[in-house]
């Protein structure tokens, strides 16, 4: 079994309720990204896939989070945008992209850190 591993960062605010006191204030955090992907083979090139296409598209992701307020972004319409839920979106984002590649790749984990000291992990 092989992984590979890629970091990337996006800024954001939102506000939570019934989380924590200080939670439910509008606030931000610097959010580092690392993302695991997973595989048993290589291909023909002797990669499990390109490091060049799994970053492209968490910049993508990236770009549709940073600088914003998740509280407004549609996909979390629903639901409050916690570590934990952004983990998820980013993870399944990433799997549809990896589907489409027809490579036999898959997501093993997002981890969502918004601070030095406390993240989010999503296993698939």
């Amino acid at each position: 079994m092989f992984e590979l591993k890629i970091k990337n960062n996006f800024s954001a605010a939102h506000k939570l309720t019934m989380v924590g006191e200080k939670c439910e204030n509008l606030h931000g955090h610097n959010w580092h990204i690392e993302v695991r992907v997973s595989g048993e083979k290589l291909n023909t090139a002797g990669v499990l896939v390109d490091f060049g296409n799994i970053k492209k598209f968490v910049n993508e992701v990236m770009k549709e989070l940073d600088h914003k307020y998740l509280n407004e972004i549609e996909i979390f319409n629903d639901e409050q945008p916690t570590s934990e839920r952004i983990a998820v979106y980013i993870a399944k984002r990433l799997q549809l992209f990896l589907d489409e590649l027809d490579e036999e790749v898959n997501v093993s984990s997002v981890t969502a850190w918004e601070s030095e000291d406390a993240s989010a992990t999503y296993f698939l």
